[in-house]
């Protein structure tokens, strides 16, 4: 039975999960975003229909309706679940990813085009595993990270809740990395990563 998906944000980002969810073969209702006026055409034939204060009402929660954040901020996606408890949330993936045997992905994830998530890795909620991403075997990647475009974890990576991985960087195999991290673009990370912060470099050393 096809899915009644209302997207959450109405950026770039919502564009590219409004193309999953086509390909998917479910329905998109239409977007939810503070910043762009209601009946904005944001895709193709979809439409701005509300706010993400009145949202599209609240009559919406119900059985009929499941909902997607579009947003790219982790703690933002993290703040609008806490907010919303008896929201059903939609897990969007594109036909063309790769999941290995054994791959558990939580509620709310977005997996975008040429993924690669193999053998007995764990994605937890809210994440985004972005276009080209190699999730490696038994990686565990908690709820609210997002690993961008191209970016390779080696096997047996642990990311924390509320990590970014940036663009084409790479995690050598069995490294953990704390919660609330930013790794940026093409960094590459050889050692564990204990502290919160913004990390860069090859290999990655903390900004202060």
């Amino acid at each position: 039975m096809n899915k009644n998906v209302v997207i959450i944000g109405a950026g770039g980002h919502a564009k590219v999960i409004a193309d999953i969810i086509v390909k998917s073969g479910d329905n998109i209702i239409g977007f939810l975003d503070d910043n762009i006026e209601k009946d904005t055409i944001v895709i193709d034939k979809y439409k701005v229909i509300g706010d993400l204060n009145n949202r599209f009402p609240m009559s919406a929660l119900n059985k009929d309706y499941e909902f997607v954040i579009a947003i790219g901020d982790n703690k933002k996606r993290k703040e609008i679940v806490e907010n919303t408890p008896d929201m059903r949330f939609y897990t969007a993936k594109h036909p063309s990813i790769q999941i290995g045997l054994d791959v558990k992905i939580e509620e709310g994830t977005v997996v975008m085009a040429n993924a690669v998530i193999n053998p007995s890795a764990k994605i937890g909620k809210h994440c985004i595993i972005n276009t080209g991403a190699i999730i490696e075997h038994d990686n565990i990647i908690e709820d609210y990270v997002h690993v961008s475009p191209n970016a390779a974890l080696g096997g047996t990576v642990t990311v924390g809740e509320c990590t970014h991985i940036g663009i084409g960087a790479v995690v050598k195999n069995n490294i953990n990395i704390c919660k609330n991290c930013t790794v940026g673009a093409g960094a590459v990370v050889v050692k564990d990563i204990e502290e919160k912060g913004k990390y860069i470099g090859i290999p990655v050393i903390k900004m202060n």
